[in-house]
C-alpha cells in the first residue's frame, strides 16, 4: 500500500463550476476526504482497536447541504474564526463593520466565509506524506474586512494517523486573522459523544455571555464544570446548575491553552472513546481551542445517511478568543503589511487495547 491522493467530481459550485473531492490514504488504511469547497474535510476515517475503520467526522456526501446555512461540518473557517461582538472594532483609530450573521454579532467569517468560496487545490505527495495544497484570495472589503488577503492552507497526512494542518496568510492592509479547522467528531463513529473521555490542558477559560461574546476577564477552571485539566466525561457536568453551561447551552467555550512558550506546538487536548478504543490528541501552536458540544444540532440534518443529533458530536477548534479585536488584553489577532501569518495544528488519531 502506498500513500496516495485521488482527485474525483463532487458536483457543481451553485455558479456552475464543476467542484472536486480529494482522497488521501496513507498506509496504514487512514482515509481523509477534502473538497476545494470551503476547504472543507467532509470524512476522516480511522481504525478502532480491531482494525475496524469508521467515518469519525460529520459531513454531506453531496456539496448542496454547504452551500446554505450549515453548521460549518468540516470547515476552512476564516478571516475570523468565532465572535466579534456587533461585528465592530476599532482599527488604527478607525471604525470597521463587519457582517452581522449570528444574532447581533459576526461570526465565522461573515455570510460569506472562507467555507463558502472555492479554493485553488493542488496535491503533493513526499516519501512520507501526502497531502493538499489549497489557495484562496480574499478581496479588500469582503464581508467587510479591509485589505487583500492572501491564504494558503495545508492538509498533510503521514503514516503516524497525524493530520497536520498549516496556515499561512499575507494582508496588504491591517485586518483580523484567526483561521480554524471546525471538524466536528464522534470516535464511535455514531451515537453520543456524552461517554467520550476529554482532557484539556487549560487552567482558565473565556466566559461568555448570553449571545456567546466574552465577559471580558478570564476565569479559573478550578472548580467548574470546565476543569478538564484530568481526564472527565463529556456528559459528567454538561448538564449541571452553572449559568456559563447555561450561556452555551453546554459546552461552547474558549479555553485559555497552558503554553510551555508562546507560539509552541504544544498538546491541547486528548480525547478517549472507551469503546471503540479510538483517540484523538490536538497539538496546536495557538493559545485556545474552542470546544464545543453540538448542542445546536436537532436531527433536522443527515449527511452520509445519519441523522445528526444533539450532544453527537464535539469540536476542538484551535484558535485565538473570541472578539479579540475589541479586547487588547487579548493575544493580538490584526496582521499588517510585510508580517506573515503562520500557525500549525495536528490532529493525532490513536488507538489503545
Amino acid at each position: 500500500m502506498e500513500l496516495t491522493i485521488e482527485q474525483g467530481p463532487f458536483g457543481h459550485a451553485p455558479d456552475g463550476e464543476p467542484l472536486s473531492l480529494y482522497t488521501l490514504r496513507n498506509r496504514t488504511g487512514m482515509v481523509v476526504k477534502v473538497t476545494n469547497w470551503g476547504a472543507i474535510i467532509t470524512a476522516i476515517e480511522v481504525p478502532d482497536r480491531d482494525g475496524r475503520l469508521a467515518d469519525v467526522t460529520f459531513g454531506f456526501e453531496t456539496p448542496e447541504p454547504y452551500f446554505g446555512d450549515s453548521p460549518y461540518f468540516g470547515a476552512l473557517i476564516g478571516r475570523y474564526g468565532n465572535r466579534i461582538a456587533a461585528g465592530r472594532f476599532t482599527l488604527d483609530g478607525r471604525t470597521v463593520q463587519l457582517d452581522t450573521n449570528n444574532g447581533p454579532n459576526h461570526l465565522h467569517g461573515g455570510v460569506t466565509g472562507f467555507d463558502k468560496v472555492i479554493w485553488h487545490a493542488a496535491p503533493f505527495t513526499t516519501d512520507l506524506t501526502v497531502g493538499l495544497t489549497l489557495t484562496h484570495t480574499s478581496p479588500d472589503g469582503d464581508q467587510g474586512y479591509p485589505g487583500q488577503l492572501d491564504v494558503t492552507v495545508t492538509y498533510e497526512l503521514n503514516d503516524d494517523n497525524e493530520l497536520l494542518v498549516i496556515f499561512r496568510a499575507t494582508t496588504d492592509q491591517a485586518t483580523p486573522v484567526n483561521l480554524t479547522q471546525h471538524a466536528y467528531f464522534n470516535l464511535a463513529g455514531s451515537g453520543t459523544v456524552l461517554d467520550h473521555e476529554v482532557t484539556i490542558h487549560a487552567d482558565r477559560y473565556v466566559p461568555i455571555d448570553a449571545t456567546s461574546i466574552p465577559l471580558g476577564p478570564l476565569a479559573p477552571v478550578a472548580g467548574t464544570p470546565f476543569d478538564f485539566r484530568t481526564p472527565r466525561t463529556v456528559g459528567a457536568l454538561i448538564d449541571a446548575d452553572d449559568e456559563q453551561l447555561r450561556n452555551g447551552q453546554g459546552y461552547d467555550h474558549n479555553f485559555v491553552l497552558n503554553k510551555p512558550a508562546p507560539g509552541a506546538l504544544s498538546l491541547a487536548a486528548t480525547v478517549r472513546e472507551p469503546v471503540s478504543g479510538r483517540g484523538l490528541e490536538l497539538y496546536t501552536q495557538e493559545p485556545g481551542v474552542q470546544f464545543y458540544t453540538g448542542n445546536f444540532l436537532d436531527g433536522t440534518l443527515t449527511g452520509k445517511g445519519v441523522q445528526y443529533g444533539r450532544r453527537e458530536a464535539l469540536c476542538l477548534e484551535p484558535q485565538h478568543f473570541p472578539d479579540s479585536p475589541n479586547r487588547p488584553e487579548y493575544p493580538n489577532t490584526i496582521l499588517r503589511p510585510g508580517e506573515v501569518y503562520s500557525t500549525r495544528s495536528l490532529f493525532r488519531f490513536t488507538v489503545t487495547a
